[in-house]
Order: C-alpha cells, then structure tokens, then sequence
C-alpha cells in the first residue's frame, strides 16, 4: 500500500485537498501501477512560524 504525506505551510481548503489527492493518487496509480483504492494519503497542515527556511521562519502571505 503506497503511502504519501503531504505537509503544507497554512491552511488548503477542501476543494484544494480533494484536487491535490486526486491528481497525487492518479500519479501513484499510473507509475506505480497500484490500484486507487490501495493509496493512503495524509496531509499535515503547519503554521508558517512552525517552518524554517534559510535559518529564518516563514512569513505568513498577505
């Protein structure tokens, strides 16, 4: 069973999330040659002050 994380820096709404595991899955099921209903995916939501680029935390967008 393929398994995939995702961690994103701020919020992704559920349209966003669906798009994005859609794509993820059809690309894992293509390459991999495993069935869709096998993939597991998670997605981690963090606070831009959480993450550190550079030695400096994100700002988070306007």
């Amino acid at each position: 069973m393929p398994y995939v994380n995702i961690r994103v820096a701020g919020k992704l709404d559920r349209q966003q999330k669906e798009e994005m595991c859609s794509g993820v899955t059809d690309v894992i099921s293509r390459v991999a040659n495993k069935p869709k209903d096998a993939i597991l995916i998670f997605i981690d939501e963090d606070q831009h002050e959480n993450i550190a680029m550079g030695g400096k935390l994100l700002q988070k967008p306007k």
